[in-house]
C-alpha cells in the first residue's frame, strides 16, 4: 500500500521536473531587455543597438534596448544588477563600473554581475592641436616635466576614463600623476573643441572620438595607449614604441547579466553573442565607426574587469579622487 501511495507523488515530481527542464531549455520565450547606462546617440548606445538587432536574429526574440541614464552611469548599472536573474534582462556595462565605487558613488563593481562577453575596447590616444609644436609624446612629456601644472587637459569629467588615462601614463613614467591639471567636460567632443580653441593643450580620448577633427586637419594624435596600433589610424604609434611605457587603458563595453542567472542560459547567451561578434555585420558596423573589437567570454571577461578595476583604483588613489 505504501508503495502504491508513493507512485502518484513520484509521477507528479517527474512531470514537474520535465516541465521545469523544458521551460529552461525553451529560453528565450519572450522579449529580452538590454539596458544601456548612457544616453541615446552615443557610442555605447550605438554598440548596444547593433548587438541587440543581431542578437534578435540569433535568439528569435525581440531585444529591446532601454536607455537608463543618470548618476554618472550609476542608475543604469544599478538597474542591470537589480533585475531578475532570469535571462530576460541584460545590460551593456562600461568601464565606469571599474571606477564608480572608488569614487563612493555606488557599492556596485564588476563582481556584482554575471560576465557574459567583452565586445569592444577603444584605447586612449593622446591628441594635440594640429599646429602644435609637439611632434611626439616625448615632446609632451619633456614639456610637462619642465613646467608641471602649466598645461591643461580635458575630455571627460573629473575622474573619468580619459582623465585617468593621462594620469596613469604620468604615474607609469614616475612623474606626478597630477602634473597636468584636468578641466572637466561633458565628454570628448567639448574637450576637443576646447583643444582646438586653445583652452587646453591635450585631450587623451579615443581615436574614434577624435576622428572628425583629425580628418579635418585640426587635431593630431601622437600615440595610442594600446599594445597594437589602431586599425583606424595605423600610423599613430603605440605608447610603448615611443616612450617604453607599457601603460594601456581605454573605454570598454561588455554584455553582463544579473548575478545568479542559470548556467544554461548564461551559456546560450554567450554562444549567441559569439555568433554576433564573429559575424560580418557586427565587424563592419564597428569598423565603419572606428570602434575597436575585442572578445573575452565568461571567466576571461571577469579577469579583464578585475584588472581594469585594480588599475583604475590605483590611479584614482594617486590623484586623490578615490574615497
Amino acid at each position: 500500500m505504501q508503495t502504491k501511495s508513493l507512485l502518484p507523488r513520484l509521477a507528479a515530481a517527474l512531470i514537474a521536473t520535465i516541465a521545469f527542464g523544458s521551460a529552461q531549455a525553451a529560453w528565450p520565450e519572450r522579449p529580452i531587455t538590454l539596458i544601456v547606462p548612457w544616453g541615446a546617440g552615443g557610442g555605447t548606445d550605438a554598440t548596444a543597438r547593433i548587438i541587440g538587432s543581431l542578437l534578435e536574429k540569433e535568439l528569435k526574440q525581440p531585444v529591446n534596448v532601454v536607455n537608463r541614464t543618470g548618476g554618472s552611469g550609476v542608475v543604469g548599472h544599478s538597474a542591470i544588477a537589480g533585475s531578475a536573474p532570469d535571462g530576460y534582462t541584460i545590460g551593456l556595462a562600461t568601464v565606469e563600473i571599474a571606477m564608480m565605487h572608488w569614487q563612493g558613488l555606488t557599492e556596485l563593481k564588476y563582481s556584482s554581475y554575471t560576465p557574459i562577453a567583452l565586445v569592444n575596447l577603444d584605447p586612449a590616444g593622446l591628441q594635440v592641436r594640429a599646429d602644435s609644436s609637439y611632434k611626439s609624446v616625448n615632446d609632451v612629456l619633456a614639456a610637462i616635466k619642465a613646467n608641471p601644472g602649466k598645461f591643461k587637459a580635458s575630455g571627460t569629467g573629473q575622474g573619468g576614463i580619459w582623465h585617468l588615462a593621462i594620469a596613469g601614463l604620468l604615474k607609469d613614467l614616475k612623474m606626478d600623476p597630477a602634473a597636468v591639471p584636468w578641466v572637466p567636460s561633458n565628454g570628448a567632443a567639448p574637450g576637443l573643441q576646447d583643444l582646438v580653441a586653445g583652452g587646453v593643450e591635450f585631450v587623451p580620448c579615443s581615436l574614434p572620438e577624435a576622428r572628425s577633427l583629425i580628418d579635418a586637419g585640426k587635431v593630431r594624435s601622437l600615440a595610442i595607449m594600446s599594445s597594437q596600433p589602431s586599425a583606424l589610424y595605423p600610423n599613430v604609434p603605440t605608447l610603448k614604441s615611443v616612450t617604453g611605457s607599457d601603460w594601456q587603458t581605454g573605454a570598454w563595453r561588455g554584455i553582463v547579466a544579473p548575478k545568479g542567472i542559470p548556467k544554461d542560459i548564461e551559456a546560450a547567451l554567450g554562444a549567441a553573442l559569439k555568433k554576433v561578434y564573429d559575424g560580418k555585420e557586427y565587424k563592419d558596423f564597428m569598423a565603419q565607426r572606428g570602434f575597436g573589437v575585442i572578445w573575452a567570454q565568461g571567466a576571461d571577461f571577469e579577469k579583464f574587469m578585475a584588472k581594469s578595476d585594480a588599475d583604475m583604483g590605483t590611479i584614482m588613489k594617486a590623484v586623490g579622487i578615490a574615497k
